[in-house]
């Protein structure tokens, strides 16, 4: 409980650039003619130190050098070091000496350099050798979760093939049964079995198609509207939304989560009781713009959705895993309740 306490906080963080003053003030104090100038330089050093650290670490590193900006990071590094170096000297020379006596740039700029400059070079390297070897730690250990992720998954489909296989070639056969004049039921079967199709032979692949994946929802949508005959389901794709490959089967919890907890209001009356004369609505909208994928869903609720969602029911615990892994760092997920709707916002970078 203390270690996440302190890792939360960043206090760990604290702790290092205390332990580092201390320590550094007490190999150096005796350099200097009173402990206040000792204490007041030992702080100046370390919080140079500290900033350039964190401004290589976490502005340069994920900036410039991850997006392959290696000579404008370099140079840029370069120039951030050489001129806090420089100005800390300053400063530093300015409290030591009396007004007017410290020159920066006199017969002592080549030992001030090698005392200051270079050291300050090796010490924001080793602190940005750290952020590194994390940074890839990190990136490792996500990389062993997806791969296990990905067994289980596997291991659970395999499991699961032999009833879809099974109930694919029955829905075959009573497809040919059910009378022609019967078109309704007739086609009702038939998106059904183009879905369990996309289950059993396409979700296969690491990523697919948007377009399959829009088929997908409108034949689930248009099964699931068979049992929901009082409700209003719009759909609304944008022309934008083709040409990209998303993971399989990513936004179908959303539109399951609507139906599920969608409002059971009585439309069908139009007296004024309470609960009754409200339509109950799905609206989903899917669009494309400037490299973001923006799905929009909302469903009207009767108050009963916000403990579905934080006990992490419906497949949404397991479809935020699955971002997590897969999409980290790339997309924004959003709930909200308001004014009767349950909205879900999904943003995702598309690369």
């Amino acid at each position: 409980m203390q270690q996440s306490f302190l890792y939360r906080y960043k206090l760990h963080h604290l702790l290092f650039w205390l332990m580092l003053f201390g320590a550094w003030f007490y190999f150096r104090y005796q350099d200097f003619s009173t402990i206040n100038k000792a204490l007041l330089i030992t702080f100046i050093k370390v919080l140079d130190l500290a900033l350039m650290v964190y401004i290589t670490n976490y502005i340069l590193i994920p900036k410039l050098l991850y997006k392959k900006q290696y000579l404008f990071f370099g140079l840029l590094f370069f120039v951030m070091i050489s001129v806090s170096s420089l100005f800390k000297i300053y400063v530093i020379g300015q409290i030591l000496y009396p007004a007017g006596t410290f020159i920066l740039f006199d017969n002592n700029i080549k030992v001030r350099i090698y005392d200051n400059v270079i050291p300050h070079f090796l010490l924001v390297s080793t602190g940005a050798a750290f952020k590194l070897l994390l940074d890839y730690a990190n990136a490792q250990r996500r990389l062993g979760e997806m791969a296990k992720e990905k067994a289980e998954t596997e291991l659970t489909f395999l499991k699961s093939q032999m009833n879809p296989h099974f109930l694919f070639n029955a829905l075959n056969s009573v497809y040919f049964l059910i009378d022609k004049s019967n078109i309704e039921a007739r086609e009702a079967l038939h998106k059904f079995s183009n879905m369990l199709r996309y289950q059993l032979y396409e979700v296969k692949d690491e990523k697919i198609p948007i377009e399959k994946e829009i088929e997908y929802l409108k034949d689930y949508i248009d099964v699931q509207s068979l049992r929901r005959e009082n409700a209003s389901v719009n759909i609304n794709i944008d022309t934008s939304v083709k040409g990209f490959f998303i993971e399989p089967l990513l936004l179908i919890p959303f539109v399951e989560n609507s139906f599920k907890h969608l409002s059971h209001f009585n439309n069908t009356r139009i007296n004024e009781a309470p609960g009754q004369g409200k339509q109950n609505e799905i609206d989903m909208h899917l669009s494309k713009h400037n490299g973001e994928m923006i799905f929009l869903i909302k469903n009207t609720t009767e108050g009963k959705i916000k403990s579905a969602v934080k006990d992490g029911g419906i497949g949404l615990a397991n479809v935020k895993r699955r971002l997590e892994l897969l999409y980290p760092q790339k997309h924004e997920l959003n709930f909200k309740e308001v004014n009767g709707y349950f909205d879900v916002q999904l943003k995702l970078k598309i690369d």
